[in-house]
């Protein structure tokens, strides 16, 4: 419905930004935020945050004041959690919960198993199938267990997908074999039988082989009645390589599965520098983004990865790359900015 529409207040917005003039945005408290708006549609409009940042005083206003919803970047990885096997360490996801909850917002738990970011003790040794099954389950109900009550939802397997369909050749699947990521989400309900269940993955925007490759196993695990309850689309997009046009329908779809689906870690990189183009090009892919997840009913929100440039992961994992998120580097809103408000208005 709004997918060809002008984004003209993201424009205007820039104009008033680069003149000198207020912004709506600073006035924080004195205007509708992200979050507010989204829960006009019953959505939530979230930023992932991460601890040394927590420093950062004007960093943690806006933090505080413009989304309803947090995801620790980096302090629920297993690596920060269990540095030795069964030696558990929960202060830097405790300081983002202890944080959220300071500002009345609902925190997104990740991630229980991933390839990236495991403890040297897991990776530098060889496991049988029965001691890893053993380790994998101990680590993922001692986390669950210890965040009961304190976050919403879990990415419980991230990323167990290679971009052609077929299964990741993680330290997991190599050793337990598919089964792994039904065993994980059967450990992590019995840990916690009211938090929401979520597969998160990136490069499953569009329709494609490797989203198909989790609606099957969404189909599979939905008949075998092992408690999924959504779909994280991480949404990692940049601008050289073209819009998911499919994207709604790829959320639609999910739906028909009866799962919830997410907009899990939303950044848009452009190659550098940032024009007013492509500056302008960003923010009518926030906008579309944003009209794409309020279009389907069970798209339940939307988490920036960080709002702000200063704090990107971008720069330094793609060369000459950045500029991707709807605040810049001075907190200060872009174009993107605008062009979401538009869309949840």
């Amino acid at each position: 419905m709004h997918k060809n529409r002008l984004r003209l207040v993201g424009v205007l917005a820039a104009v008033l930004v680069a003149g000198g003039m207020a912004a709506p945005a600073q006035a924080h408290g004195k205007h509708a935020t992200l979050a507010d708006l989204a829960q006009r549609h019953g959505r939530y409009f979230g930023s992932a945050t991460d601890n040394p940042e927590l420093v950062d005083e004007p960093y943690k206003a806006v933090l505080g004041s413009e989304f309803d919803q947090i995801t620790p970047g980096n302090g629920m990885k297993w690596y920060a959690t269990e540095p030795q096997q069964g030696v558990f360490d929960w202060t830097a996801g405790d300081e983002i919960v202890n944080l959220a909850r300071a500002h009345h917002q609902k925190v997104r738990g990740h991630t229980l198993v991933w390839h990236s970011q495991l403890p040297d003790w897991l990776t530098s040794r060889e496991w049988t199938a029965k001691e890893l099954r053993a380790v994998l389950k101990n680590h993922i109900q001692t986390e669950v267990r210890h965040y009961r009550g304190k976050v919403f939802a879990w990415d419980v397997v991230n990323e167990a997908f290679n971009e052609d369909g077929t299964y990741r050749e993680t330290i997991f699947y190599k050793t337990l074999g598919p089964g792994y990521i039904a065993d994980a989400l059967r450990w992590a309900h019995q840990a916690d039988p009211k938090v929401k269940l979520y597969l998160n993955d990136y490069n499953i925007e569009a329709v494609g082989p490797k989203s198909d490759a989790y609606y099957q196993l969404a189909k599979e695990l939905k008949a075998k009645k092992v408690p999924l309850n959504g779909i994280g689309l991480q949404t990692h997009l940049a601008l050289q390589y073209g819009y998911p046009t499919t994207l709604e329908d790829n959320l639609r779809r999910f739906s028909k599965l009866g799962l919830d689906t997410a907009l899990t870690e939303v950044d848009i990189r452009m190659i550098l520098p940032a024009t007013e183009e492509k500056l302008a090009e960003q923010a009518k892919w926030y906008g579309d983004l944003t009209d794409a997840c309020l279009a389907v009913r069970r798209c339940v929100g939307i988490t920036i990865w960080d709002y702000t440039d200063k704090y990107s992961w971008i720069p330094a994992f793609f060369e000459g790359e950045g500029a991707a998120l709807p605040y810049d580097e001075q907190l200060q809103p872009k174009p993107a900015y605008f062009a979401i408000r538009d869309a949840l208005k």
